[in-house]
């Protein structure tokens, strides 16, 4: 799947009006971001940049185009719809999809700026490459030159090794770069940045070790997203709903607008909608006399929500725990208690989300040694199993992964090909 500039078309006259109209009331109330570059594509063009990250020059592979699949897929049954696509480059490039209401183009115009603020401004952004779509290109064009040096098959079972390997980086190093720590140990055990690891010291083919820095850059590119998922979505959820109110819209569109921004920010019993929680966190700490600007450029989802949820605002969100009855099948309340449902959502959402896994030690016989730092969650023990053999694959030695299972240690051995488990501590 390939779109250029060709095929996507600037805003006619009165949308760009309108763009410059909102932008211009979402600075003097104070967002501060960089040029918005908006382009106009059909929704399966929008559901094809989707499936790439954002970046339609990004290289192939059947990972991406799974993505689209199934992003089309729900698209066409109705089960889900993209209203845009914003990508944190300078200039940000937004993409609006050309069947939305001059009503849903307006809200998404104001939703964009919110982005571009906070791609511009939280912490966890200040180390991105803003000239990713450039970047996405050379890596695009350093992966076909392999494939025609090395053959497509061998090239894409070395990406989709690498890829399945994306998750483990260390989600810290690129903010401890950004404040100056002494990170040039980085890739040295101990370390989390597992891929980077492999990335320096296995023994490979110099095209393959730069195809698994092509994977890890661009991992550390969408790295922040994960951690601010919540953030991002409230923050641009915020700021649409302040200024559309606060005169974009015509009284005509009232009501449509209400429907719209309601249906986006709904609540489903059992999921977290990001949009929902995120933009009630950031009302709750402006009703609270909070300054927005520095909460939305300091934190991250988990610490965002460790400073503000409490008791209140648990039982004012619903913001319960759900499961299911077995008696009748029924999604119902299992937990009410504010600690336990905070502790719960903070444990979902640290280390973005992840299985935290390090990278201990490298022994003499060059075992690989990783420990899973459990937080109360086990792991996939298939999807650890496969982890470890691609890990095996590009090491060429054996690799542990120390664990626990039910509460029991378990070490999980990748060996010629083959895993096994056993009930072993890692060394004190």
């Amino acid at each position: 799947m390939s779109l250029d500039s060709k095929r996507s078309t600037h805003l006619p006259e009165a949308l760009r009006e309108q763009s410059a109209h909102i932008q211009g009331l979402a600075r003097a109330a104070g967002l501060d971001f960089a040029e918005i570059d908006f382009r106009l594509l059909d929704a399966h063009d929008v559901n094809g940049v989707a499936a790439y990250g954002g970046f339609p020059t990004r290289y192939p592979s059947w990972r991406f185009g799974m993505e689209f699949e199934r992003l089309d897929k729900t698209h066409q049954y109705g089960l889900s719809r993209i209203y845009e696509l914003v990508i944190n480059t300078e200039p940000v490039v937004a993409y609006l999809v050309k069947t939305n209401s001059h009503l849903e183009q307006k809200l998404v115009i104001a939703h964009v700026c919110g982005h571009a603020d906070f791609f511009k401004h939280n912490s966890w952004f200040a180390s991105t490459d803003r000239g990713m779509l450039a970047r996405m290109g050379e890596h695009s064009q350093i992966v076909r030159q392999a494939m025609d040096r090395e053959g497509q098959d061998c090239v894409e079972a070395l990406l989709d090794r690498a890829l399945s390997l994306e998750t483990l980086i260390d989600p810290y190093l690129p903010l401890r770069r950004h404040l100056g720590a002494d990170v040039r140990s980085a890739t040295n055990p101990p370390t989390f940045d597992v891929l980077g690891f492999l990335a320096v010291h296995a023994p490979i083919p110099a095209w393959e070790r730069e195809l698994l820095e092509v994977v890890r850059s661009e991992a550390y590119y969408f790295q922040p997203q994960r951690m601010t998922k919540i953030m991002n979505e409230g923050w641009a959820s915020y700021w649409h709903a302040r200024l559309l109110t606060g005169g974009v819209l015509s009284d005509s569109e009232v009501v449509d607008f209400a429907d719209c921004h309601s249906g986006a920010t709904a609540d489903s019993p059992g999921r977290i909608n990001p949009y929902k929680l995120g933009i009630e966190l950031f009302r709750s700490a402006a009703d609270a006399g909070l300054d927005i600007f520095r909460l939305r450029r300091v934190h991250n989802d988990a610490s965002l929500i460790d400073l503000l949820v409490d008791a209140k605002f648990v039982e004012r969100q619903k913001l319960f725990l759900y499961g299911q009855n077995a008696k009748n099948g029924r999604i119902e309340v299992v937990e009410r208690d504010p600690q336990r449902v905070k502790a719960k959502l903070m444990q979902d959402l640290a280390w973005g989300g992840l299985p935290r896994i390090e990278l201990i030690s490298v022994s003499g016989a060059r075992e690989l040694e990783l420990r899973h730092h459990h937080d109360g969650r086990d792991l996939d023990l298939e999807a650890a199993r496969a982890t470890l053999l691609c890990i095996e694959k590009l090491w060429g030695a054996p690799v542990r992964l120390f664990t626990r299972e039910s509460g029991e240690a378990r070490c999980l051995l990748a060996q010629r090909g083959e895993t096994s488990i056993e009930d072993v501590e890692p060394a004190a």
